[in-house]
């Protein structure tokens, strides 16, 4: 027995127009600045409270051109909610990301996400407020990076993944990167690298 699936994810381009479409829609910049796992930076929020803020940097991981193409395919031979999250504004852009997991599964739009049911993709709009760039690379470094609560941002790509794809046409396993990792020190140890 065939069974047809629940939804059809369209192509990248045009899931990427419909995300420009309603980003228009909703009176925000209709450029954007794609990030991955590398480029959030979770710092304490300067009101004093206990809760973090994101920014961002690409100064010191830059994306590769095309990243957020890759990061949708890959993203898109997965049957979970695929989603397009915009973090907010730079510089007349909207800054945002690529996220998936059953995690999104739940929100709704009261929560922010408007969902295409048909695609299996949320767009979550986001503040209409500027994120902050960093570009000091000690504030970079001081970055939360664990004891933090769980953010819908921790479902990112990483640019690892991304590179992995774009060098071995697919993501490594967990032993190919460790196999890997053991290649490269053994080779700078006989003096080659």
């Amino acid at each position: 027995m065939n069974i047809a699936p629940k939804f059809k994810r369209p192509a990248f381009d045009e899931a990427l127009s419909a995300w420009k479409t309603f980003l228009g829609r909703q009176g925000l910049p209709t450029g954007l600045i794609w990030l991955f796992d590398e480029n959030l930076c979770f710092e304490k929020d300067s009101a004093g409270s206990a809760s973090v803020q994101p920014g961002f940097q690409l100064k010191f991981t830059p994306p590769p051109p095309g990243a957020e193409q890759i990061a949708y395919d890959y993203f898109s031979g997965f049957d979970s909610r695929l989603v397009f999250y915009r973090l907010g504004s730079f510089q007349d852009r909207s800054v945002c990301c690529l996220l998936c997991d059953d995690w999104f599964e739940a929100r709704r739009e009261a929560d922010g996400f408007i969902r295409r049911d048909d695609w299996l993709i949320s767009f979550r709009p986001g503040a209409r407020e500027e994120i902050r760039e960093i570009t000091d690379a000690e504030r970079w470094k001081r970055r939360i990076l664990k004891n933090r609560s769980l953010h819908d941002l921790d479902f990112c790509m990483t640019l690892r993944t991304v590179h992995e794809i774009l060098a071995h046409g697919r993501a490594l396993s967990t032993y190919e990167r460790y196999a890997l990792k053991l290649f490269h020190v053994w080779w700078r140890l006989l003096g080659k690298g």
